[in-house]
Order: structure tokens, then sequence, then C-alpha cells
């Protein structure tokens, strides 16, 4: 792709984005009464994926910060892994849902370590790279 101007051109933050829409739609299949407990919490995690990997984008001049943002961004997609075994454990969602969702968020992280072990080159308003 090029230079990365904008943080919502990064592939990670377009999967993050992507992801968290899904868990959205596929929450509407939790009972009522995970409303204020698995549901809420599955949500927020994974729409705070993108947020934080927003914010590490507008923080890349500075590579402490930026890797903090990234590593926040990591550990939201861990949890939202977690509440993926509960929803699972909790026969809300299926094998194959489980799997998918699993599977991408492991993807995800992936491509958030790749960034953070390579924050020098992220640092500047001409990056080149696009995770």
């Amino acid at each position: 792709m090029g230079i990365v101007k904008y943080h919502t051109e990064l592939k990670v933050y377009q999967k993050s984005f992507d992801i968290a829409m899904k868990i959205y739609h596929l929450s509407f299949k939790f009972p009522k009464e995970e409303k204020y407990s698995l549901t809420d919490q599955i949500r927020r995690s994974s729409r705070s994926v993108s947020v934080n990997i927003s914010e590490a984008w507008g923080k890349r001049k500075y590579p402490k910060s930026f890797i903090a943002k990234l590593t926040d961004a990591d550990g939201e997609a861990r949890e939202t892994q977690s509440w993926l075994e509960f929803a699972f454990a909790c026969d809300y969602i299926n094998k194959e849902e489980f799997n998918i969702y699993y599977d991408e968020y492991h993807h995800i992280i992936g491509m958030l370590v790749n960034m953070s072990n390579n924050a020098e080159s992220w640092s500047s308003f001409s990056s080149k790279n696009n995770e």
C-alpha cells in the first residue's frame, strides 16, 4: 500500500474493527441475563482493540508511548479471547464460531506484536509499513 497516513489504513485496525462489529452482532444471541456482564464486557474489550490502535497511531512519534498503546490493544484482544472462551463454555456460541473469532484474534495479536517489535520503523509520519 505504501505510506500510511491514517490509522484507518492499517490492516490491523481494519481487521480489529471488522471483528469487533462481528462480535457485536454475535452477542445478540447471548441471553438477556448476560447483558450487564458477558455481553457488555465482550463488546467493550473487542472495541477497545481498535481504539487503542488509533491512540497508538497518534503517539507513533514516541516509540515508548506507541508500544504502550499497542500493548493495551494486545491486552484487550486477549481479554476478548477469554470472553469468547466463556461464551463457548456457556453454549452461547458454537465451536465453529469460537474457532473463527479466537483465531482472528491470534492473527491480530501477532500483528500487534510485530508492530511493537518494530516500533522504531513506525515512529515517523512517513511510515512505509502497513500492518
